[in-house]
């Protein structure tokens, strides 16, 4: 969700050196690095493609590494096309409620490129936050609160080998500041589901008052992947990915997406999800009409005390009320709102 950055990409790899899930594919490191890019992190070396990869191309993987990386992401249900429906057989006991409800803070958060979105703004929502990753640096979380940011989504991870360097300090500067907080997936298309959802339950801890968990999908353009999958395959991907954060965390996943991934993947599908939605130039309405939608993405260009340089800001689409009723229904370890 932040841009490319070429000249970080050295310290990255420093970073992220030795950094791996030990599976068959990622026999396949050595054999064609990707320079992966997210628009959150510069991605380590991965594999080029999960899907039709051959002997021919990767002459010296192994029969074992071959078949790895075409492991088909394939639901066992009888019509895909309810794919929107289909549910974890069960989940884990949810930790018990406590403690006080959070309060909701006023935004103060400014924007340093600011859109003009008609009748209806971001500032006519009460409930505001952000989302971060490695590059907001440092962050002072308990001015970040001060500022507005009721709740924040970190990056965690995304592939199946690659671990934000700041994902520990932010998810734990997040909950000392008070701030609801949640932890967000940026999706591969070259990697299968199941890979990169077991990486990420590996890396995220389950705890009470975490927001659920997030998959970001969206066409990075600056990705070395360049398989453009069918919409059916697209969504099957998802919901091998969903469900096994569903059944490890017991909470539904949020999805994140962008308009253009929208149209092309997700129009009417997973009507049972919480939607977040990246729409920086007008309303969610215009972008994705008739999608519900719990999260609306509105500037990549915020600005606030407590971070340097540019951040993400977020809104959630409810009064104070909704918002609680949503986190009682949503997160283990908040009580839901009296009426």
């Amino acid at each position: 969700m932040r841009p490319f950055r070429p000249t970080a990409m050295f310290a990255a790899l420093l970073v992220l050196a030795g950094c791996s899930t030990g599976s068959t594919i990622d026999a396949l490191q050595s054999i064609k690095p990707s320079n992966e890019t997210t628009s959150s992190i510069v991605r380590p070396v991965t594999p080029q493609t999960a899907v039709g990869a051959t002997a021919a191309a990767y002459p010296d993987a192994s029969p074992a590494a071959i078949a790895a990386l075409n492991e088909p992401d394939r639901i066992d249900t009888p019509a895909m096309q309810q794919v929107a429906m289909v549910a974890p057989q069960s989940r884990p006991a949810a930790p018990p409620a406590s403690g006080p409800r959070p309060k909701v803070i006023s935004q103060r958060f400014s924007d340093a490129k600011p859109m003009d979105f008609g009748k209806i703004t971001p500032q006519h929502h009460l409930v505001h936050g952000v989302d971060v990753s490695r590059w907001q640096g440092d962050i002072d979380w308990a001015r970040l609160r001060s500022q507005g940011a009721n709740f924040a989504f970190i990056k965690a991870t995304d592939g199946g080998d690659h671990l934000d360097p700041m994902f520990a300090k932010n998810w734990k500067g997040a909950a000392d500041a008070g701030i609801k907080r949640g932890a967000y997936h940026f999706f591969y298309w070259c990697r299968t589901a199941s890979s990169q959802a077991d990486w990420f339950i590996r890396n995220v801890p389950r705890e009470a008052g975490a927001l659920p968990p997030v998959i970001d999908v969206e066409w990075n353009h600056q990705s070395s992947c360049k398989q453009k999958l069918s919409p059916q395959l697209v969504r099957e991907k998802m919901q091998v990915f969903m469900d096994r954060l569903e059944r490890h965390y017991g909470q539904k996943p949020i999805i994140y997406v962008t308009p253009d991934f929208y149209e092309d993947n997700l129009k009417g599908a997973f009507n049972g999800y919480p939607f977040w939605l990246r729409s920086v130039a007008a309303h969610p309405s215009k972008r994705y009409p008739g999608r519900e939608w719990a999260f609306w993405q509105y500037s990549g260009t915020g600005l606030s005390k407590g971070v340097k340089g540019e951040i993400d800001l977020n809104v959630f689409n409810g009064d104070v009320a909704t918002w609680y009723r949503w986190l009682g229904r949503n997160v283990h370890g908040t009580a839901m709102a009296r009426n």
